[in-house]
């Protein structure tokens, strides 16, 4: 990854975790104004939790990340189970996700445990056409 796309990375992160100090400082200003929670043991917690903020960032950067492709370009052409016969619509696994799906071309339905190729997505439903193994 290319040093401006960390910098990037841990901007997201950064801004993110603003609406979290937010509220973090002012619930510790209401215990300090009303429950009498020392200031010291207020700056104590809010120091804690920006720690915890760094520590968590080499887990969570993963999430942060964008490679700039859609939905619809990283699953065209992807290979997917029926799990719910296509009658020319119904359910499928690809990419160990659930979608709704449908065979736009063709008339015939398609069985459950049948290969399918995604060939277009329209909206949450992938459109889809029956894969033979002599495609490949």
């Amino acid at each position: 990854m290319a040093t401006g796309a960390k910098g990037r990375v841990l901007a997201r992160y950064a801004l993110f975790q603003i609406p979290d100090l937010i509220l973090l400082g002012l619930g510790l200003a209401a215990a300090v104004h009303w429950w009498s929670l020392p200031v010291v043991a207020a700056y104590a917690l809010f120091a804690l939790w920006i720690v915890k903020d760094i520590v968590m960032f080499p887990l969570l950067r993963v999430a942060y990340q964008t490679d700039g492709s859609s939905v619809a370009d990283r699953l065209d052409g992807a290979l997917g189970v029926v799990t719910q016969s296509l009658d020319p619509a119904g359910y499928v696994s690809v990419a160990s996700e659930l979608w709704s799906a449908e065979v736009p071309f063709e008339s015939a339905t398609v069985a459950v445990g049948s290969t399918v190729r995604v060939v277009g997505i329209r909206g949450l439903t992938l459109l889809v056409e029956v894969h033979s193994s002599d495609e490949e």
